[in-house]
């Protein structure tokens, strides 16, 4: 994301405020905005040595990384405010304090910042999430909602809106989550006081979703490999989902993305898209090509080159958008078929997320080291797999107890 904004004499930039160091040694890092040979200077809310000031826009750093979206963030609140005055020609330092202090201050506008924002990051999955978020408040009638107004009383409506058109828990989460984030970005801006923010304890808390279902046993999965109900799009979808599974629980993102240049030596070698910008070393997987998985590709692949993808679901003209929608569909055409398939062998439902899942505890249950499913999974440290883990060992002991019962 650039960090320079020009239209109509009126500038927009980031900069290191040097001239006033905090005693930790960082500097408060503001958004200067220019006009008429006149600035005015708005907080950002961070603080960076001038060390990670120079590294900002191209650090791997974990830490840094975070502290950088939330910079964006509020640099492009700034900035689209200023680019919504300067297109209606109404531009003043007054006006835009105006807007920053009391808005737009509107959900709607907000999000709208917010889902622009990402769309320049290419970050198409965070942006459609909010997207969807935006459209759940729409229909709740709540855009014109004021900011401050998100009040506590305003989210347990909202949450008994969304239950009340049936969806779960966890989506109602998902939305809380987004809303949350938005009201963050408030609060660093300064658009609303920390007193009226409505999230945390003693106010509005976001309740955990429904348990995740149980990863598959290798019998389950034996009896799913072996489904046939005569189609050919139910061995296509059965046969992407164990490719899934095959290849260390990956991701349908990085899936789609399989090159036949990444199999070296009898080994698909590939990058997680969920960390390889987000961390400071990319950590590559890497998985052995079986003969299952060589029997799918054989069956369901390009033909053989070292640039073609490995699956025809991608055709590499794609924009970051277009890329992305065209992964949520498979996703969407998996999930839809072995639901089905899942229904049909009594197992319950299966989605790409239980491939992942069945991985992991597969190997679990078969006492592998747990550095290695960590590895296997493309997780930074241990903990994140051992926390991974550990909900899935709980309903496993959940189900064993429950077997003590059934006289």
């Amino acid at each position: 994301m650039a960090f320079n904004y020009s239209k109509d004499g009126i500038t927009v930039s980031l900069m290191l405020d040097t001239g006033h160091p905090k005693k930790d040694g960082t500097f408060p890092v503001r958004v200067r905005v220019g006009y008429r040979r006149m600035r005015q200077y708005y907080p950002t809310g961070k603080a960076l040595t001038a060390e990670e000031w120079e590294v900002l826009p191209t650090t791997k750093i974990r830490a840094i990384v975070a502290t950088r979206k939330d910079i964006e963030n509020s640099y492009a609140f700034v900035r689209d405010t200023v680019e919504e005055l300067a297109n209606l020609g109404t531009f003043s330092f007054d006006n835009l304090n105006n807007r920053l202090k009391h808005g737009p201050g509107m959900l709607d506008a907000t999000f709208r910042a917010k889902i622009e924002a990402l769309r320049r990051q290419e970050r198409i999955g965070s942006m459609l999430a909010y997207e969807t978020v935006r459209k759940g408040i729409e229909r709740f009638g709540g855009l014109q909602t004021r900011l401050e107004a998100v009040t506590v009383d305003w989210l347990r409506r909202y949450e008994r809106f969304l239950l009340k058109e049936g969806k779960s828990r966890t989506t109602v989460g998902i939305h809380m989550r987004h809303l949350r984030a938005i009201l963050n970005d408030a609060v660093r801006c300064g658009i609303i006081k920390e007193a009226q923010y409505p999230f945390g304890q003693g106010r509005y808390e976001i309740q955990a979703g429904e348990g995740r279902k149980l990863a598959l046993t290798l019998e389950q999965i034996g009896r799913i490999a072996n489904y046939e109900d005569g189609t050919e799009a139910t061995e296509r979808y059965r046969d992407y989902w164990l490719f899934l599974y095959l290849c260390n629980g990956i991701n349908v993102a990085d899936f789609v993305r399989l090159r036949y240049r990444d199999i070296v030596n009898g080994e698909i070698c590939f990058v997680r898209q969920k960390t390889e910008r987000t961390t400071k070393t990319c950590k590559e997987i890497r998985v052995v090509v079986t003969e299952r998985m060589q029997v799918i590709i054989g069956r369901w692949g390009n033909p053989s080159r070292p640039d073609s993808f490995i699956f025809p679901i991608l055709d590499g003209t794609e924009d970051a958008t277009r890329r992305k929608l065209k992964t949520l569909y498979l996703t969407k055409a998996i999930n839809k078929r072995m639901k089905m398939v899942g229904e049909q062998l009594g197992i319950g439902n299966i989605s790409t997320y239980t491939a992942r899942h069945s991985f992991a505890t597969v190997l679990k249950r078969a006492g592998a080291n747990i550095a290695y499913i960590s590895e296997s999974l493309g997780h930074q440290d241990l903990k994140t797999t051992e926390n991974y883990l550990a909900s899935f060992e709980r309903e496993e002991r959940q189900k064993n107890a429950e077997l003590l019962t059934k006289f």
